[in-house]
């Protein structure tokens, strides 16, 4: 059985830090014991999971020391942070990439997402050696997950989503993608106070500034549609990208990432009807945030964008979309874009199949569920969306 309470003391051990986040220790408990009741784990992926909550700890308390030791960084400004997200398999990464080659803005790099400290500007020595156990991590994934780069695009010195500083805090609905933890994504939802997640997700930002050129933070994370009103609170002056594609889709799409994440961890065969109905529920609940948020005070602050529309031309939507954020779209980045998509065609690294039946769904059920969010954005199916980009629609 995973301890919570054992995990914690161990890192303060290992950190010599004191942990002063109560919250945030109501978080921990609440995933494992949601672990201990529905996880399916071998004892190997038991410690392998021990070892993961150990490590969130650990960089937790560590960041709590810098800030503690070095009280400038606190001081550091983010400004005006764009905030890339949609429901989870919506063309985020794909959005994601794209910003990456806005010279303007700042995103996190994947090695710092899972290695923050050293602060990169503090110690800029480290950057190579971390970058080689980053590179090291991600070839021990690939081994553990079939398809892994068809299923997501990642590169150690590429740009890399805000999962990692949300499970600094065991606040990450992610979670539910990489275990069978559907009490704690119901905690999430409904009772998880998400102001001193998004206040560490801010201070890890701070850290990773400091002493560096002040940037314009681009943070990509699907899961962020559930926050929006908790991130303009601790981000007064964010604004978001929304990406939409068919729900059906997207549902189709986090079935097969969900089966694959688990399936790398879990002692049994992942039962694919039971992820099937759990993420038919998890894109809903997805939906319900978007649908509150977008209907509200703050709507205006959401670009909208149609995922088949910057699939199939992204440097107009993004042309719409710098309008939207009051700056323009110089050529050089235009070209770096232009660049990128030359050489990363659709399909360079794998084809990634699935569908709904896969997962014990049923198309025409989907669609009803979702009904509301399709009709209020105007989201076309795969197949129609796909034709209006044959068609240069």
């Amino acid at each position: 059985m995973l301890d919570a309470a054992n995990i914690i003391a161990e890192g303060e051990a290992t950190t010599g830090v004191t942990d002063a986040e109560p919250q945030l220790q109501a978080n921990l408990r609440v995933l494992v014991d949601s672990l201990n009741q529905d996880g399916r784990h071998s004892a190997e992926g038991r410690e392998s999971c021990r070892l993961a909550l150990l490590r969130v700890v650990k960089d937790r308390l560590m960041a709590q020391k810098w800030l503690r030791d070095f009280p400038a960084i606190a001081e550091e400004v983010i400004r005006e942070p764009v905030f890339l997200t949609g429901l989870p398999r919506s063309g985020t990464t794909y959005f994601q990439y794209l910003f990456d080659h806005d010279r303007r803005f700042r995103l996190i790099r994947t090695w710092e997402a899972i290695m923050p400290f050293p602060p990169p500007g503090h110690d800029p020595e480290s950057i190579a050696p971390r970058k080689a156990m980053e590179r090291a991590y991600n070839e021990e994934i690939r081994s553990k997950v079939e398809g892994f780069d068809a299923l997501h695009l990642i590169d150690e010195d590429g740009p890399q989503e805000c999962h990692l500083f949300l499970e600094y805090a065991n606040g990450a609905a992610g979670y539910h993608n990489m275990y069978d933890v559907p009490d704690y994504f119901d905690f999430l939802m409904d009772e998880l106070d998400l102001e001193p997640v998004y206040l560490l997700h801010k201070q890890l930002l701070q850290l990773l500034q400091w002493k560096t050129p002040q940037p314009r933070w681009a943070l990509k994370y699907p899961n962020h549609v559930i926050a929006m009103d908790t991130i303009l609170k601790v981000y007064p002056d964010a604004r978001f990208v929304m990406t939409h594609r068919d729900p059906a889709q997207a549902l189709a799409s986090i079935c097969k990432m969900t089966y694959a994440l688990r399936g790398a961890r879990e002692a049994e065969p992942v039962d694919p009807h039971r992820v099937g109905q759990q993420m038919r529920y998890f894109i809903r609940r997805h939906i319900d945030k978007i649908m509150e948020f977008c209907t509200g005070p703050d709507e205006a602050r959401v670009h909208h964008v149609d995922y088949y529309r910057v699939a199939d031309n992204p440097i107009a939507v993004l042309g719409e979309i710098h309008t939207s954020l009051g700056i323009d779209t110089p050529e050089d980045v235009q070209e770096s874009i232009a660049t990128w998509r030359r050489e990363n065609p659709q399909g360079k690294r794998g084809e990634n199949k699935y569908t709904l039946e896969q997962f014990g769904l049923d198309a025409e059920d989907i669609r009803e569920l979702y009904s509301d969010y399709t009709a209020h954005f105007d989201i076309p199916t795969e197949a129609e969306g796909k034709k209006r980009m044959a068609a240069g629609a």
